[in-house]
């Protein structure tokens, strides 16, 4: 699969992330959809075997072909593996936290409660901002950024997990350490602190990084939500209109801020 099948994949399985991407200049954004669509990969091999064997077997083959890529061997056979592949070829150093996204999802796989907030909190940091940080890195961050991407990127997991919460336990995932309205406030709250740590040191993060920053953009609407009103998490009601989306990513990219 070349780059650009990468992006048409992206565009139609992470919308938001596809019209974050656009926000980069057209080269660097290219090293952008091989990291994405590994991304989808996962959740593919993740969710769709019935059998959390099969699911788990498919994750760690995705491990192996990133560690692979990362020593200079031939791309394994699948169309996403390749670009990826060359990607590592020039950015080997992403090999360990995309390998990290791919262990992680296991749990998932196996659909693995969560012992505590803790854990939830590891998760997001292997997954959602694992993505973040190599999207970052991709696009020239330095890794003095790593810290302020890295928070960044949980609050925005955290609050992707609260908004898709009905539909990981519709597939048999409890994807919450607690059900309790009280923990799911205190769990948002503690995301929204976490997006201000983020935000408050926006000054590590060069502004030509922006792009792979903006997919936090409905984060803060989503949290607020959920630590106002918790019982909107299983209800399914956080997610903000799409057009206030748009708009916020709009008002993202025109200023480079997130």
């Amino acid at each position: 699969m070349s780059v650009a099948a990468c992006a048409a994949l992206v565009a139609a399985g992470d919308p938001l992330r596809a019209r974050a991407a656009l926000a980069a200049p057209a080269g660097p954004r290219a090293r952008l959809w091989p990291l994405y669509a590994y991304n989808l990969e996962l959740a593919r091999a993740a969710w769709g075997p019935a059998e959390p064997a099969l699911a788990d077997l498919r994750l760690a083959w995705w491990g192996e072909a990133v560690a692979d890529a990362a020593r200079g061997g031939p791309p394994r056979a699948h169309a996403v593996a390749a670009p990826l592949a060359a990607l590592l070829g020039t950015l080997g150093h992403l090999a360990g936290p995309l390998a990290a996204m791919a262990a992680a999802r296991r749990r998932e796989a196996w659909r693995e409660p969560f012992a505590d907030e803790a854990a939830l909190a590891a998760h997001l940091d292997a997954t959602a901002a694992g993505l973040m940080w190599c999207a970052a890195v991709a696009l020239g961050a330095p890794p003095s950024a790593e810290a302020v991407v890295r928070a960044l990127g949980r609050a925005a997991g955290l609050a992707a997990w609260l908004a898709a919460a009905p539909a990981l336990a519709a597939r048999g995932l409890r994807p919450l350490p607690s059900d309790a309205p009280d923990r799911i406030a205190a769990l948002a709250r503690e995301g929204l602190a976490g997006l201000a740590r983020a935000r408050a040191g926006r000054a590590a993060v060069p502004r030509g990084v922006a792009a792979a920053l903006l997919v936090a953009a409905p984060a803060g609407t989503i949290l607020a939500r959920a630590a106002r009103a918790p019982a909107r998490v299983a209800a399914g009601t956080l997610a903000p209109p799409e057009f206030r989306l748009r708009l916020a990513l709009l008002a993202g990219a025109l200023s480079g801020r997130w």
